[in-house]
């Protein structure tokens, strides 16, 4: 049987994708994924963040499908508009694959998907930031053309311990 990686942009989520996105995210989470929390919330507040993540206008969340189950998104943030001097730049967050979904490409057509939005919307370049114990999600950004500018010593804690950081940026 032939798995099948499948990416959309969603402007609501039904209750089983709602289900399905907490998990998978949950599950990334524990597994280390970078992407704000060291663990996962309770569900009823982890629920209400993806709700609201679909109501806020500078925010377009794209999912990714592995044989129809929701395992991964990533999100396209536009500057607000009172940031006119940043406006021609958008903002990669919350990229994530869970571990059952990974090795089969999601993580870069959800990137790749998220490009394509930001050409379509006009933008110049995308910006991203990532821990440095992110090694897969390194080096798949700067295989798509990513290219890191600076880096923060202290980027994040994690365990009482610093992690540094990275920041990456693509010309589109």
């Amino acid at each position: 049987m032939t798995e099948l990686v499948k990416v959309e942009k969603v402007s609501k989520l039904s209750k089983r994708a709602l289900s399905e996105l907490c998990a998978a995210a949950s599950e990334a989470i524990e597994d280390g994924a970078g992407f704000g929390w060291l663990r996962p919330p309770p569900q009823q507040d982890f629920e209400r963040y993806w709700q609201g993540v679909v109501l806020v206008p500078e925010r377009t969340l794209f999912i990714g499908r592995l044989d129809g189950i929701i395992g991964g998104s990533v999100q396209l943030v536009s500057p607000p508009p009172q940031k006119e001097a940043w406006a021609f730049a958008c903002l990669i967050d919350t990229h994530f694959v869970a571990p059952w979904a990974r090795g089969h490409g999601m993580a870069r057509a959800l990137l790749e998907e998220a490009e394509q939005e930001a050409r379509s919307r006009n933008f110049k370049a995308i910006n991203l930031s990532v821990r440095e114990t992110q090694g897969a999600a390194l080096s798949l950004y700067e295989t798509l053309g990513f290219k890191r500018w600076g880096s923060h010593p202290k980027y994040a804690l994690v365990d009482g311990k610093t992690v540094a950081g990275h920041y990456y940026c693509k010309e589109i």
